[in-house]
């Protein structure tokens, strides 16, 4: 075994993992996912950053953040097959959201496309963060609060006195702009006096666009005004009426009891916080999983690597690039570093080197803390001396913790050795947790020459944002992966399908255009799918060939654009527009002039290269199938609705050629003989083709007409199959197509179904609205035009009751007379009709 190449207490795959499995069911293919056991001996380079060489000719070049350029992509490996790869992996503290999809779907993207499509072999590591302040905070929150409410199982006057105390010190720490007497019956007016730009969607001072600043500020007045409810709402009696309440403050609550019995917990039982990290693990990895991204080869905690942290730690300061300070912490020396020939800090975001605030990022609590024995504040700590209420290991500088850089530093090394090819992770983490982890490795590993390089590529992954600002667990501006496929807004399928359509290392913001544009180019792969899987089942015998090598040059222009693509720098977009583009070539070629070979050997290299992209589960992009999941009917309904299927297309035709007799139906009926008994699961379908024939049979005793055979055909489409989940597709001069009902085809049968619901809806109304106005007009004509006027607006009238003074005595105007006058003489005509009709009735 290589050295460095320890496994203790790592978690390795097993072919009885489905990975695993799956490795080991392609191992003779070529170009397949393989797990290594066994790695090449590491080779240096020269900083900044020098290109490795190779004999062979390039195949791939890479974006790579390190030389902020595409470089050729060469293995350190001396055979140039295997290919060593740590991937930041996840803080285990909350759900994982959509921008962590974004993150591991994407580099799963580059994985699976680096091994399944160019071949080499990958050693891929990935950790769990399982110990840092954010994960340390929220342990002992969560900890805090479980206690809390145990002790306080109603709500009384302490509980919410002290809630009120929590709710005041969270607004007076992160809504700077409300008064210092505000309370919970005056923060809803004032918070939206004093934040209405940023309520509004404005920057804080309404000038410029809103960023994360806002989107923090809008965070927390959401939960100041969640608590503000629960201290306001009437009822706190009920047990449900106590966990609303709670539900609505815990988050006040949290930071508050932290502050005052954070320090007095036994920090020393660290499933105070492994309780937490284990739970999300887990949920992370059932997450992973359900967006079909592969399983690493090797997972590294940091919980499990105290001692190496250390042991790593102990070799920077020897080699003279770290210091101990008095309180039992050690920090990188970056002047110290950097004076030795060859080193270089911030390599990877160099004009970020000065930024306080992303530094204090990196820092967490310590960034916090002031001490005279830190040389500069750019230095960074690569072990933390733990306080009271923190959880510690045994050092030589005393009861302490990792940092949060060192940490993959010393997982990636233990694993992969002193060099590596790729490193990947979010674009945020670049600086300071990628230049950081370059830095302290290059100066474990180099001793006192300098000029290691530890990493050949950096791939940075960019960001998915909501409104401008990036998805962040602490912002609480996500969707979490689980009720996005939980709600059926997106799939592991349409979701990997929108990254795939954007480039990897540039941001993305999921728009409507954006969601169509993925839904469009997976319904025409989809379909197209359907059309060349008909041909297993209703081959074109009577092909001329005259199209083939049309359509043949234009699949090897595709292929070539793909791989053109893919090797520069994985570019997805143009890869999929090329695949699409190939199927626009296909579909616009005469069938009767293609032969089915070319349209298979078509069918079989998209099928390859959509499951390649993950677009299709587990399922080996080399098996030879055609198609991906979602396009088959159950195999145990295909006897009897194929078998349908024939019969109705027999029907229809000979029904619109007007010569279906009694004996014509029972040749047709006759070409399938069904088993007399079927599995449970194939019954229903069974039905179908049995009540079809009955009804087919009952038509043709009544001897009816062509229409009515033409009308059960219809029925058998859109009800009985429909209800089924199958839909037939009629084509003209071919048989129907038998395909499941989608999600297209359910969309736009519910829009027809709309539109025909809309259409009978605006009917009735008209209809009502028309017997509304007869009945106004009947119960107009029952008014005898001498009683029309004899109201209080008018004090005579003459004989025929029109009337000639107002109701002061007044003469009525002249005009007015004549106008009242017609209005009479319209009312009698109607009321004498009435009167006629009412009168023939009766006789």
């Amino acid at each position: 075994m290589v050295p460095g190449f320890r496994f203790l207490s790592r978690q390795i795959l097993t072919t009885n993992s489905p990975l695993g499995r799956l490795r080991t069911n392609i191992n003779t293919r070529p170009l397949r996912l393989t797990l290594i056991a066994t790695m090449a001996a590491s080779t240096r380079t020269q900083p900044p950053w020098k290109e490795p060489q190779s004999t062979q000719p390039a195949k791939l070049k890479v974006w790579n953040s390190l030389t902020r350029s595409k470089n050729e992509f060469v293995p350190i490996d001396s055979e140039g097959k295997i290919v060593k790869w740590y991937s930041c992996g996840p803080t285990v503290y909350d759900d994982a959201h959509l921008g962590h999809a974004r993150n591991y779907v994407t580099i799963d993207i580059l994985r699976r496309v680096l091994a399944g499509y160019f071949g080499y072999h990958l050693r891929f590591v990935q950790n769990i963060t399982d110990v840092d302040d954010k994960i340390i905070l929220r342990g002992r929150q969560q900890y805090l609060l479980a206690d809390f409410k145990a002790k306080n199982t109603t709500v009384t006057d302490d509980l919410i006195n002290m809630t009120i105390k929590a709710f005041d010190a969270y607004v007076k720490k992160n809504l700077p702009l409300l008064s210092a007497d505000v309370d919970i019956g005056t923060f809803n007016q004032e918070s939206a006096d004093k934040y209405a730009n940023v309520i509004q969607g404005k920057s804080v001072d309404g000038v410029g666009p809103a960023g994360d600043k806002e989107a923090k500020i809008k965070m927390h007045l959401k939960t100041a005004g969640t608590a503000a409810t629960a201290l306001l709402a009437p009822s706190k009696v009920t047990p449900e009426d106590v966990e609303v309440f709670y539900a609505g403050a815990e988050d006040v609550l949290l930071p508050y009891l932290d502050s005052l019995y954070g320090t007095s917990i036994d920090a020393s039982d660290h499933t105070i916080f492994t309780r937490l990290t284990q739970k999300y693990e887990a949920r992370f990895n059932e997450d992973m999983r359900s967006l079909n991204v592969l399983d690493p080869d090797v997972v590294t905690r940091v919980t499990e690597y105290g001692d190496q942290i250390v042991t790593f730690v102990e070799k920077i300061v020897g080699n003279g690039y770290a210091y101990s300070t008095s309180d039992g912490s050690v920090y990188f020396d970056i002047e110290g570093f950097e004076k030795v020939p060859g080193n270089h800090y911030a390599r990877l975001e160099p004009w970020n080197r000065g930024d306080k605030n992303l530094q204090a990022d990196g820092e967490g609590a310590l960034s916090q803390q002031k001490t005279s024995e830190k040389r500069s504040d750019a230095d960074f700590a690569l072990w933390k001396s733990s306080k009271p209420g923190e959880p510690s290991w045994k050092s030589p500088w005393g009861p302490g913790r990792p940092g949060w850089h060192i940490e993959c530093s010393v997982m990636a090394s233990d694993v992969l050795g002193e060099q590596m090819d790729i490193h990947s992770g979010g674009i945020d983490l670049c600086f300071p947790h990628h230049d950081n982890e370059l830095a302290q490795s290059e100066a474990h590993w180099s001793q006192k020459e300098g000029g290691h390089q530890w990493v050949n590529y950096f791939l940075h992954m960019g960001h998915l944002s909501i409104s401008g600002s990036k998805m962040s667990k602490s912002l609480k501006n996500f969707i979490t992966i689980r009720e996005a496929l939980g709600h059926g807004d997106w799939n592991a399928r349409s979701l990997r399908i929108i990254f795939l359509l954007g480039g990897w290392h540039d941001g993305i913001e999921i728009t409507d255009d954006m969601r169509k544009g993925g839904a469009s180019w997976e319904s025409y792969v989809t379909n197209f799918f359907y059309k060349v899987r008909d041909l297993e089942v209703h081959p074109n015998i009577s092909s001329t060939g005259a199209e083939d090598e049309k359509v043949l040059k234009a699949f090897e222009a595709a292929k070539e654009k793909v791989h053109n693509a893919l090797a520069d720098s994985f570019d997805t977009p143009s890869a999929m527009r090329a695949i699409s583009g190939l199927i626009t070539d296909y579909n616009s070629a005469s069938k009767s002039g293609l032969t089915d070979g070319v349209s298979f050997d078509i069918a079989r290299y998209i099928t390859r290269m959509v499951r390649i992209f993950g677009l299709d589960g587990s399922a080996d992009p080399y098996d030879g199938n055609i198609g991906w999941s979602g396009i088959d009917i159950p195999s145990y309904a295909k006897e009897f609705v194929y078998a349908v299927s024939r019969e109705r297309d027999d029907v229809r035709q000979h029904a619109i050629a007007g010569d279906l007799s009694g004996p014509v139906l029972e040749d047709i009926l006759a070409q399938h003989k069904p088993a007399t008994k079927q599995e449970a699961a194939a019954v229903p379908y069974a039905q179908v083709l049995s009540t079809f024939q009955e009804n087919l049979r009952g038509l043709a005793e009544k001897q009816a007409p062509a229409k009515d055979f033409l009308a059960l055909c219809d029925q058998l489409r859109d009800t009985h199959l429909w209800d089924l989940g199958i839909y037939l597709e009629d084509r003209e001069n071919a048989p129907a197509m038998v395909r499941p009902v989608d999600v297209e085809l359910q969309a736009a049968r519910d829009q027809k179904e709309a539109i025909a619901k809309a259409k009978a809806d605006a009917k009735l109304q008209r209809q009502r609205d028309e017997a509304e106005k007869q009945a106004k007009l009947a119960a107009q004509a029952k008014i005898n035009p001498s009683e029309m006027f004899r109201t209080d607006e008018y004090s005579a009238w003459d004989a025929d009751g029109v009337p000639t003074k107002d109701r002061e005595g007044a003469d009525v105007a002249k005009g007015k007379v004549k106008k009242l006058k017609k209005e009479w003489e319209k009312q009698k005509k109607l009321f004498e009709e009435h009167a006629k009709s009412a009168g023939a009735g009766s006789s």
